[in-house]
């Protein structure tokens, strides 16, 4: 006789109700709370604390930060899954350890490891000092920290789908006479699109949400460098409770918009992806 691997009704119930209850008290109530706070004084407010010039500023240095960092990281995250994935070579497994170093290395770690590089007193400091060039407290460092803590996302995402993949194909498409490049664009890069769009979700949310290690190389400079989780902070320090949560709900939104574009790629594709995350 076998045993019964159906758990009893009163523990499936017990289960789904600690469950919701998680999801109730540490996702739902927060959001709620968030956008509940941030309308509390009506929508004009609200429409006057996200159009406040030190707002608006930040706005745009986030998406600006994003749209330099994200780039970068999907042609990294390419080449570097096209490497391993595909290739033998020395210093494999060294590469993929330090793709996945900014998991394990705190935010604020890796802030301050840039000021010890390019701050007044760093390494290369005096250099860039003596060519007028700024790094830390201005726009560079804002993109190096924000590089460096998306730099996985991509890469990790591609690494297992392309391994299971193998090499057949390209193989295949070698002995026919494509050249390199073609061999990418018609074969490679089909078969990874929607994990290469997986991954570029999670690095723009990540993006645009990072506060550690920006806040480290910053300097909080209003109107300069500060990005939009920043200036939540800052409003939040003033008292400024109103106009906090409004700016905040904007970071909010794009959660959940990004959850919402993750769930519709999962849904659409999500055989194919399942199989090869498990991978």
């Amino acid at each position: 006789m076998k045993p019964s691997l159906t758990e009893a009704p009163w523990a499936r119930y017990a289960l789904t109700a600690a469950a919701l209850a998680i999801v109730l008290l540490f996702l739902a109530l927060p959001l709620f709370v968030v956008f509940s706070e941030a309308l509390a004084k009506g929508v004009a407010v609200y429409g006057r604390a996200l159009s406040d010039p030190d707002t608006l500023s930040a706005i745009r240095l986030t998406l600006t930060v994003a749209a330099i960092a994200v780039p970068f990281n999907l042609v990294f995250g390419v080449a570097a899954a096209w490497c391993v994935a595909k290739f033998d070579f020395p210093g494999k497994s060294i590469l993929v350890s330090l793709i996945d170093l900014p998991f394990s290395v705190s935010p604020v770690v890796s802030g301050l490891v840039y000021v010890l590089l390019f701050g007044a007193q760093g390494w290369f400091g005096p250099w860039l000092a003596a060519h007028h060039l700024q790094v830390i407290f201005a726009v560079p460092g804002i993109v190096l920290a924000t590089v460096f803590v998306t730099f996985p996302f991509v890469a990790r995402e591609l690494i297992p789908l392309m391994e299971e993949q193998g090499t057949d194909e390209e193989e295949a498409a070698v002995v026919l006479g494509a050249g390199p490049w073609q061999v990418f664009f018609r074969v490679t890069l089909p078969n990874i699109k929607w994990g290469l769009l997986y991954g570029v979700l999670l690095c723009n949310a990540r993006a645009m949400g990072e506060f550690g290690a920006v806040s480290v190389v910053s300097g909080h400079i209003r109107g300069l460098t500060v990005t939009t989780p920043l200036q939540v902070e800052i409003l939040y320090n003033e008292y400024n409770f109103t106009a906090a949560f409004a700016v905040a709900s904007l970071l909010a939104l794009l959660g959940l918009v990004t959850l919402v574009a993750k769930s519709v790629v999962e849904w659409r594709f999500g055989g194919e992806l399942a199989a090869n995350r498990r991978h």
